[in-house]
């Protein structure tokens, strides 16, 4: 009584044939019912003996009966000789009705059609209680071989190397005419036809999620079905396995997949076509890839994008267009047949149907709503729709009810289908129905498709291969075939060496470059804001009186800020001149974009320690407050950097004097530059204000109001028309550069006077307290520089160390960051090496074990 499995060894594993090493088989021969009570089920076969002449040796011993029940109820269950697929069954079926219609006599016809209906359910449930416990035996072996009864090493199933040829093809940009021709089952349906609901009854589990009405298949998804000890399932990215007995490991699948679409759906848009890899393992499921689409629909409603009706047909043409695509159209058996979109789809894809089965969905629905059964039996035959299909089938896949199992699901549809008018009256031939001979008809298909264009896909690939590596040797013939991900550890290694190089920068180059960069920042508002007002003072004891405080005022207030700023830009500018600097014949372009963006991000998540500000505050306040020049070293260099300070404005005074009135005589002459009419105005009005100022050389910052009036009529006088706010105006650039060239000179007269200053300028006229300003303003520049140094060296530098490596951890995750920052013909040579000679390599392994299993 056990099946003759040896027509399909190319199915089960090798281990089923050593299945009499763990079970006793002698019991379960016993348990089995005898012939004799067979014999006893089964009617008279002695009426129907003229008619099916297919049954008159059914009831022989052993495996011979069940062989026999095969070829009686061959129409019914799909289980042909060897090579024939299970569409050839309908061959035996129009033969059976043939000999029908040779019976004149109708009541004859008729009870011997009830009896041949009877006799088939009674063996079809035979036949599936010994498939069910077939399966428990092959689930109990699986079990123990998991575990290690076997100590061998398992191979990968043939199912699972083919899936993993697909999840490589599908990031496999075919820019060289290689395209993937690979079978798979594509699943296509208007939305809410039940194409979800019947890839779940052939799955055996509620996998995807399920809304009323709403669209719920947002992306493709490609499922994987495989034969395992375990019904579990699991994605191509994730090692966790979700176990499909369990409600809440289900829910949390369901859960995952919507989450996976929803994240794959860009911003204004309703559907991705960014595929997502599902593998389902489980005792008794057929082998094959299927792809579930997005639902074709007709109207796009509110809360989708414009073009959604465009990118789901887009989405479904890009899949059956490929030639060994098995089409599996879905349509609902509750709707009239005019409304149906897929059907001229699927026709426009496959006009001759030599790769489409069709699959009437909700036909307990039809059933009952529709006036003519006819009209279904229409269908079913391909005579409806104006489309041609390699086979069609009815299912049914619930009652509407989500909660209901998927072992409810297949009682029910038993049960309909046994009861079914549409099947007593022969409309419906016992092999076009219910998801289990769908099943196995997709699974018989898809392998024989899969075995006619494997080897031409692997040999197309291998012409692909050859061109590459011919066009790498002639563009790059020195450099090695590094990929994306091997450019970005190179890069990587070499950021990480250049940030390392900072810290090998010298104590002296740091200071240096803190001190001068702090001076260039705060030397504005030194000389205007403190020493410009001080030097207004009448007498040395003022003078140091309003050093003093503003230069307690601005220690409080903006100096240690303005400290923390200037050493995190110099940071900066020595990092940025570390990454940028070529690295002589070394340099590789190709990483310029990389290092930028490394550069950038790095900066932007660097944050200066909060408590520098603080102890800054302190060191500079204590600096300031120090007045005591210890030798004529530090005298001297004082006033070099007063002079250095003073010049520098003398010479940007000057040229806003100059931009103010214009070219001077000589360039007018050798250039031939005019003066424009303000610029002449300031210029008269400069004049004007020198003469004052050669009359009183001590005049004080300011004019006074009487002044600004005898200036405007002296110009008047001389036919000048001028505003007062341009007389201040250019009052303040001439008063500034007189001041300017008066303490240069005085500057130059303290040159000499650190002995008078050693003696508190006691008996002298000279007074160099401006020399003393600078002095302290030039030691807290020194002191500021190396605490800020200490500070970059000791905890910045390993601080934006650190923040460089995490940037780097992001990118290497970040695929979409490498593509857009790694770009260029070489790179995309190099992965296209890369993703070829990978998807050979899986083909070769994968023909190999074919050719094994066969």
């Amino acid at each position: 009584m056990i099946p003759d499995l040896s027509d399909y060894k190319w199915i089960v594993p090798d281990f089923i044939w050593e299945i009499d090493e763990y079970i006793d088989l002698d019991k379960i021969r016993k348990a089995l019912p005898s012939s004799e009570d067979l014999a006893k089920l089964a009617p008279d076969l002695d009426k129907i003996a003229d008619s099916l002449s297919l049954l008159k040796d059914f009831f022989t011993t052993g495996h011979k009966l069940v062989s026999e029940v095969i070829e009686a109820s061959g129409p019914l269950l799909l289980l042909g000789s060897p090579g024939e697929t299970a569409f050839r069954a309908t061959d035996h079926g129009s033969e059976s009705d043939k000999h029908y219609k040779k019976v004149s006599d109708k009541e004859k016809i008729d009870q011997l059609q009830e009896e041949l209906l009877h006799t088939q359910l009674k063996y079809q449930r035979i036949l599936e209680r010994l498939e069910k416990e077939n399966k428990e035996l092959r689930k109990l072996v699986l079990q123990k071989d998991d575990k290690g009864i076997h100590h061998r090493k398992l191979k990968k199933s043939l199912i699972d190397m083919y899936s993993e040829v697909l999840d490589v093809l599908s990031d496999y940009d075919a820019s060289y005419n290689t395209q993937d021709h690979l079978p798979r089952v594509v699943v296509v349906g208007d939305q809410s036809a039940g194409k979800t609901s019947v890839l779940e009854m052939i799955a055996q589990a509620r996998i995807f999620p399920r809304g009323s009405g709403e669209m719920m298949t947002r992306s493709p998804v490609k499922v994987t079905l495989s034969e395992g000890p375990h019904h579990v399932a699991l994605f191509k990215d994730s090692s966790r396995e979700f176990d499909l007995t369990k409600e809440e490991d289900l829910a949390a699948l369901r859960h995952e997949i919507e989450l996976r679409m929803r994240k794959n759906v860009k911003e204004g848009c309703t559907v991705s076509p960014e595929t997502i890899s599902l593998n389902v393992k489980g005792p008794g499921l057929q082998r094959m890839v299927l792809v579930d689409l997005p639902g074709v629909i007709n109207t796009v409603t509110s809360g989708m994008a414009p073009d959604t009706k465009e990118t789901i047909f887009s989405i479904s043409k890009a899949y059956m267009q490929n030639p060994n695509a098995i089409i599996l159209c879905i349509q609902d058996g509750s709707v009239d047949a005019e409304r149906s979109i897929v059907t001229d789809l699927v026709s426009q894809m496959d006009p001759h149907g030599r790769r489409t089965i069709f699959v009437l969905t909700k036909v307990d629905l039809a059933e009952k709503n529709v006036a003519s059964p006819s009209r279904i039996q229409q269908i079913i035959e391909g005579k409806l729709f104006p489309m041609k299909a390699l086979g069609y089938f009815a299912v049914v896949t619930g009652k509407g009810n989500s909660s209901e199992s998927i072992e409810a699901i297949r009682e029910y549809e038993e049960e309909f289908f046994q009861n079914s008018k549409l099947l007593k009256t022969s409309m419906l031939k016992a092999h076009q129905v219910t998801t289990r001979n769908l099943s196995l008809a997709v699974s018989d298909c898809f392998w024989k498709m899969v075995r006619e264009s494997v080897e031409q896909q692997a040999d197309s690939f291998k012409a692909t291969r050859f061109n590459l590596e011919t066009e790498w040797k002639n563009n790059y013939p020195r450099l090695r075939e590094l990929d994306r991900n091997e450019l970005f550890e190179k890069a990587k290694n070499e950021i990480l060496d250049e940030v390392i190089s900072l810290s090998q920068v010298t104590p002296k180059h740091w200071e240096e470059i803190l001190q001068q960069s702090l001076w260039e920042r705060v030397s504005t508002h030194v000389i205007e804001n403190i020493y410009l007002p001080a030097a207004q003072t009448m007498n040395s004891g003022t003078f140091n009186t309003t050093v003093d405080i503003k230069l307690k005022q601005w220690t409080d207030k903006q100096l240690p800020n303005k400290a923390v700023e200037v050493a995190w830009e110099t940071l900066q500018e020595e990092f940025s001149r570390f990454m940028t600097e070529p690295k002589g014949k070394e340099h590789d372009d190709i990483f310029d974009k990389l290092k930028e963006a490394v550069k950038e991000e790095s900066i932007k998540r660097h944050k200066w320690n909060d408590f520098a500000e603080d102890s800054l505050r302190v060191i500079q306040h204590n600096a300031l407050e120090d007045r005591s020049i210890s030798d004529k070293q530090q005298w001297d260099a004082a006033i070099y950097f007063m002079e250095e300070a003073l010049q520098a404005r003398l010479k940007d005074t000057e040229n806003a004097i100059e931009n103010m009135i214009g070219p001077d005589w000589k360039k007018r002459w050798l250039y031939w530059k005019n003066r424009t009419q303000e610029q002449s105005v300031h210029n008269e009005t400069k004049n004007e204000l020198e003469k004052m100022l050669k009359c009183n050389e001590e005049h004080p910052a300011y004019l006074a109001s009487d002044e600004i009036t005898t200036v405007r009529k002296n110009l008047e006088s001389r036919g000048v028309e001028v505003d007062p706010s341009l007389i201040k105006d250019t009052w303040h650039q001439v008063y500034r550069r007189h001041f300017l060239k008066t303490a240069l000179n005085h500057c130059n007269l303290c040159r000499r006077g650190f002995y008078y200053y050693q003696r508190h300028f006691i008996d002298s006229e000279l007074e160099c307290n401006d020399v003393v300003l600078f002095w302290r303003i030039q030691r807290m520049l020194a002191i500021t520089a190396n605490t800020l140094r200490q500070q970059l060296t000791n905890t910045e530098v390993r601080r934006l160390e650190k923040n460089v490596k995490e940037v780097l951890e992001d990118f290497a995750e970040d695929g979409e960051k490498k593509i857009k920052l790694l770009t260029g013909k070489r790179v995309q040579l190099a992965e296209d090496l890369k993703k070829v000679r990978e998807i050979q390599e899986k083909l070769d392994a994968f023909i190999e074990a074919l050719h094994q299993e066969k």
